[in-house]
């Protein structure tokens, strides 16, 4: 408490300084004014952390002070003083933001438990907004690591949406990061410092998972002891991921649908409309459109979902960012676990690089932490990654040729998969085709492509 700096703004020089001596023996800082002007003044020149002040004052009332302060730096606390008869005064403090009041004569006890309220609530809204930007910051799209074309048209499109409320559908395998793009949606949008909730869809059983969106009241089934706010009203105001939507069941996908299109649902065992004003993003590692087809997602539901749609390449499809995330996850571990590993050396980074990483970002993240760990060396090396990693063969990709198919559609398809296996590189495409460089230049002419 001792850092704290408490302004007491009083007209009544004994009522001040008793106040003064009773907070600077308990450790506060005290500064001291007798009107409003010279407090705001004061609150201008120093660094004030909370307010106690009069209301009738010269020259410039308690109300006028409050309205100023606030306007200024509205996380200061203010406590005001109210005589006999200024009651409707201090409730208008109290609307205006005032933290509480207090009525003279003042009881020394009273007021410095109102004092230790105020300061706790004061630390802990400012140790929340500090959580915020560091949130904000760590999902700040400069942070998310990508510098494949692939990826920085998702970070660009990530830049546009984000201040929309429009429902999003994130498609992905598993380990793409799609919670990592809902973050950076919902914190770089007007709903950042508001919840960000997530419901892993398929670790929710059917018997529950309705309840835990919805919330429940109680003896609404066996085992509801007492009313329960589900996902969605904790979600009020901000945002709510339904990661693995596909598993949600039918049953629920109605009670879903309709809180997308009217904002409101009942919880499980009652008949109260409960009202919500939430974001939805959405994520699967499935191709929805074929779950619709076969019957297991609605249809509306999918529409209702998929206005932004935000595919997300696999990492053997960006195979350009896995030296920037190689770097980055040794980064991260010698920070968490006090290790100095320089880097990786160029023949361990020739090995990821040609490694097809199944488990994509996720995968890489895991073998990366676990080389550090187990080795602890000065650089990565080849020696350090795993035997699978080490022993990998790519196998060569098939294509399918329908029988009558002509020859000049063969064709073109051959140098185009061929071209996109060697990324473009069109001499190595020469060579696994067996034909000459200019060929492949002459062919892309005659069919119109530019690689």
């Amino acid at each position: 408490m001792e850092n704290k700096t408490i302004l007491i703004v009083e007209d009544d020089p004994t009522v001040g300084e008793s106040l003064s001596l009773l907070f600077k023996k308990k450790g506060y800082n005290v500064v001291l004014a007798s009107n409003g002007k010279e407090g705001l003044n004061l609150f201008r020149q120093e660094i004030i952390d909370l307010v106690i002040t009069d209301l009738v004052m010269p020259k410039m009332d308690g109300i006028e002070l409050l309205k100023a302060i606030k306007d200024k730096k509205p996380e200061t606390e203010v406590v005001v003083i109210s005589a006999q008869g200024s009651i409707e005064k201090a409730v208008q403090a109290m609307k205006l933001g005032a933290f509480d009041f207090i009525e003279k004569p003042i009881n020394p006890r009273v007021i410095s438990l109102l004092i230790e309220r105020a300061l706790e609530k004061q630390t802990l809204i400012l140790q929340n907004r500090d959580l915020i930007s560091r949130l904000e910051d760590r999902f700040h799209l400069r942070n998310i690591i990508g510098r494949s074309e692939k990826m920085l048209k998702i970070f660009e499109l990530i830049r546009h949406i984000a201040p929309y409320d429009s429902s999003v559908l994130i498609i992905g395998e598993s380990g793409t990061g799609k919670e990592l793009i809902a973050n950076a949606i919902h914190y770089n949008s007007p709903r950042a410092s508001k919840p960000f909730i997530k419901v892993s869809c398929a670790s929710l059983s059917e018997g529950i998972i309705e309840s835990e969106l919805f919330g429940h009241e109680k003896g609404a089934f066996t085992g509801a002891i007492s009313s329960r706010k589900g996902r969605f009203e904790i979600a009020h105001e901000g945002t709510l991921f339904l990661d693995e939507v596909e598993d949600i069941p039918p049953s629920t996908q109605i009670k879903l649908l309709r809180v997308l299109q009217e904002g409101e649902f009942e919880r499980v065992g009652g008949n109260k409309t409960i009202k919500v004003d939430i974001r939805v993003i959405a994520a699967s590692n499935r191709d929805l459109q074929e779950e619709v087809r076969k019957g297991r997602f609605r249809e509306d539901l999918y529409y209702r979902l998929n206005v932004v749609n935000i595919k997300l390449p696999p990492l053997r499809e960006r195979k350009e960012d896995i030296p920037f995330l190689v770097n980055f996850f040794i980064g991260k571990f010698n920070d968490k676990y006090g290790m100095k590993v320089k880097g990786v050396s160029q023949r361990a980074m020739n090995i990821l690089m040609d490694y097809d990483w199944m488990g994509n970002v996720r995968e890489l993240e895991n073998t990366i932490e676990s080389a550090l760990v187990v080795n602890n060396p000065e650089v990565l090396d080849i020696q350090h990654l795993p035997q699978e990693i080490k022993e990998f063969k790519e196998k060569p990709e098939m294509i399918s040729i329908k029988i009558g198919t002509p020859l000049e559609e063969v064709e073109k398809e051959m140098i185009i998969r061929t071209l996109k296996a060697t990324k473009g590189n069109k001499v190595r495409a020469a060579k696994l085709l067996g034909i000459n460089v200019r060929t492949i230049h002459r062919k892309l002419e005659e069919i119109g492509e530019d690689y």
